[in-house]
């Protein structure tokens, strides 16, 4: 259904009671002077274009003739006679022109702008501003959404939805031919999106140039049951020595002034020795945040005692709603806060609201889009048809299926998650675990306490994407294996933890045969911590750092050289037999054949000119245990591209980890049962606000 009115004032920002509807989701350009992340928020190119007829200045425009996205209409005006000296377009706009402290045109509002020159057509089928529809059907008590569109001059609107499938239909269409603002409200039903589906809207321009001044999808929520109100939230950001990232995300909420309405608190959970206090551009940003900004200065107790002490802050303040957890590396659109905040508003339980990851590298680049956990294994990775890696550059929403499936989650990163108080006080503060795992064992105790996580598409960050980082073989292999086997012993659903035993053991193995013996080492200090019992947990968050570090002292494959001059030359008693490398197992059979080939090597004597050149020089696009097996030793280079460590086998070292790994895995294995009472019966204390603060009072730095 449609209907028509005149647009005589602004739209709402998000707070109920505006006409009667809320805004739930609103359409907006991108605020990022990054070119690469436009087709996130548009199919086309926009530039800026200047004509006193049109407003001040500062309009988006679709760039005629540039992209599949700003399609020409048949029959409508184009080319040089189309585009008049008011609506040519000038260069593309980055947002380097707006005033950020102006709400006029030009100035914050200028976001919700959009020209579409005469004779083009532009989609909103786009990750930003397409219409999630499945999930607010799935997961909130909302029954319609209206699509409310502010438009004038010669336009077209054309509104769309989308099945699981990924088939389009369109719904309705309506002309607009005015000199004044007009509004068109489309009332569309959510019931046909159970398992997937979005809406959208298009807009074509006829013989002159159509104007969208404002579009957003609002719902009727004063006659809903249960809460309703706008919800608030505080913001709890951990960082450790990033201080210009932490200050840049500061600044940047500052000028979201729309979001500021619903932020009580930022908290920024300072562990560094490097201060967000001292950075140059951090009274400014403190000031623009017009005393919400809270500093708080504690040791390095890892993410999740920077997250948990920022939870703790929130509960004890009794003001907010939520918390909402960022990484200090992210950078965030902020319309995202809105969304999140809106949608926990709506949902029929108290839930967790995360963001989506997109790779700070790559921005068009969609790194993580649904995590949930392989129960079996007991190890995380990408939810059932999603896929890491997708570029929006190349592959828009409309022709990529996959998008169209709503995509239900085990857990949501803790690079961006919204999470309601209520469920910290039913659940409690994050586990101890310093770092990895902490995200999802939360997910998955929420869960099983009635408190689902969604990963809503339209709220995301741009954050270091994983590929560009092996944490597996540096200090973090302690705190991978022990937080694995710790939330495993609490919540896997299987005796002895299904096939997590084995996977770890062949793990430990694999680290050995490569000659990486500082991480298969850390692997069986984790065990032995765990075997230990929970109350090791905060005993040692503090310290456990420093320990790890001086630990991976000992050994070459941990120490790292920027320049490989700083090496001998590569260089090889013996050339590979008959000139052929190790070439990768094919299946099973070949990696057991490769790992028995590899392990008699290991017991045998070093040549000792592998100790005044390495045999080989192995990038990590190659890092395979296979292929360390066979050298002696080896320069391999970091997954970051930053240096290389000088790879040396040692036969003594190797058969002292494989007798104590065997003998450690087999006592976790004896003892499961009795670990996994003692960590569940523990939880209770290990997650508590009352424990908590007793260890932040612990990590307590001197002036």
């Amino acid at each position: 259904m449609t209907t028509d009115t005149t647009a005589g004032g602004a739209a709402g920002t998000g707070s109920p009671g505006n006409g009667g509807l809320r805004v739930l989701h609103r359409v907006v350009m991108p605020v990022d002077r990054d070119q690469d992340i436009l087709k996130l928020y548009l199919e086309g190119n926009i530039v800026r274009t200047r004509d006193a007829g049109d407003g001040p200045d500062g309009e988006h425009a679709l760039e005629s003739g540039a992209v599949p996205g700003a399609e020409p209409v048949p029959g409508a005006a184009s080319g040089e006679g189309a585009a008049t000296a008011g609506f040519q377009p000038a260069e593309h706009w980055d947002g380097s022109d707006r005033d950020d402290e102006d709400d006029g045109p030009g100035g914050a509002s200028d976001r919700r702008r959009v020209v579409v020159p005469a004779g083009r057509r532009v989609s909103f089928l786009t990750y930003f501003n397409a219409f999630p529809a499945s999930y607010w059907r799935r997961w909130t008590r909302l029954e319609e959404v209206v699509l409310r569109v502010r438009v004038r001059g010669d336009a077209k609107i054309l509104v769309y939805r989308s099945n699981s499938k990924g088939h389009s239909q369109r719904l309705e269409s309506h002309e607009v031919h005015a000199a004044a603002t007009e509004e068109r409200l489309f009332t569309l039903p959510l019931k046909p999106f159970v398992d997937g589906g979005w809406y959208w809207f298009e807009l074509v321009a006829g013989e002159s140039p159509a104007v969208l001044e404002r579009a957003e999808w609002c719902a009727e929520t004063d006659t809903l049951p249960g809460r309703n109100g706008r919800g608030r939230t505080s913001i709890g950001i951990t960082t450790y020595n990033r201080p210009d990232f932490c200050v840049e995300q500061l600044i940047a909420l500052g000028r979201a002034t729309e979001v500021l309405e619903v932020i009580d608190e930022i908290f920024v959970i300072d562990q560094g020795e490097r201060r967000v206090e001292d950075h140059p551009g951090f009274a400014d940003a403190a000031k623009a945040l017009e005393g919400r900004l809270r500093v708080i200065d504690q040791g390095n107790l890892g993410g999740s005692g920077g997250f948990a002490r920022a939870m703790d802050e929130t509960v004890r303040a009794g003001t907010s709603d939520y918390v909402l957890l960022l990484d200090d590396d992210v950078v965030t659109e902020p319309e995202g806060i809105l969304r999140a905040v809106t949608f926990g508003d709506l949902t029929r339980k108290p839930t967790i609201v995360g963001g989506h990851m997109f790779s700070l590298y790559d921005r068009s680049v969609l790194h993580a889009y649904g995590e949930t956990l392989a129960p079996y294994r007991w190890f995380w990775g990408p939810a059932p048809h999603t896929f890491h890696g997708h570029d929006f550059g190349y592959h828009r929403m409309r022709e990529t299926h996959w998008l169209h499936r709503r995509i239900d989650v085990d857990y949501n990163g803790w690079w961006m998650c919204l999470i309601p108080t209520e469920v910290i006080k039913d659940v409690g503060l994050s586990m101890p675990m310093f770092i990895k795992w902490d995200d999802a064992e939360y997910g998955v105790r929420a869960r099983a306490a009635g408190h689902p996580t969604v990963s809503l598409p339209g709220v995301a960050v741009w954050h270091v994407p994983w590929h560009d980082k092996d944490d597996t073989i540096d200090w973090q292999a302690y705190f991978h294996e022990r937080n694995r086997l710790v939330s495993a012993l609490v919540h896997s659903p299987y005796d002895r933890g299904g096939n997590l035993l084995k996977e770890s053991l062949f793990v430990s193995v694999k680290h050995a045969l490569a000659m990486q013996y500082s991480a298969a080492e850390l692997m069986l200090m984790a065990i032995e911590d765990v075997l230990r019992g929970p109350d090791h947990m905060h005993a040692s968050i503090v310290t456990k750092m420093g320990e790890i570090r001086d630990f991976r002292k000992r050994f070459t494959d941990a120490k790292y050289e920027e320049d490989l001059e700083d090496f001998p030359a590569i260089r090889r008693s013996r050339p590979p037999r008959k000139g052929r490398e190790a070439a990768p197992p094919k299946d099973r059979k070949g990696m057991i054949k490769a790992a028995v080939v590899g392990g008699i090597k290991q017991l045998k004597p070093v040549d000792a000119a592998a100790f005044r050149n390495p045999q080989a020089l192995v990038p990590h696009i190659d890092l395979r245990w296979w292929k360390l097996s066979q050298f002696d030793s080896a320069l391999v280079s970091a997954a970051d591209g930053t240096g290389a460590a000088w790879y040396q086998r040692d036969p003594k070292r190797f058969r002292s980890l494989m007798q104590r790994t065997s003998a450690l895995h087999g006592r976790l294995y004896k003892e499961w049962p009795r670990l996994s009472q003692e960590y569940r019966s523990a939880m209770g204390e290990l997650t508590s606000p009352e424990r908590w603060r007793e260890t932040f009072e612990a990590s307590r730095r001197s002036p």
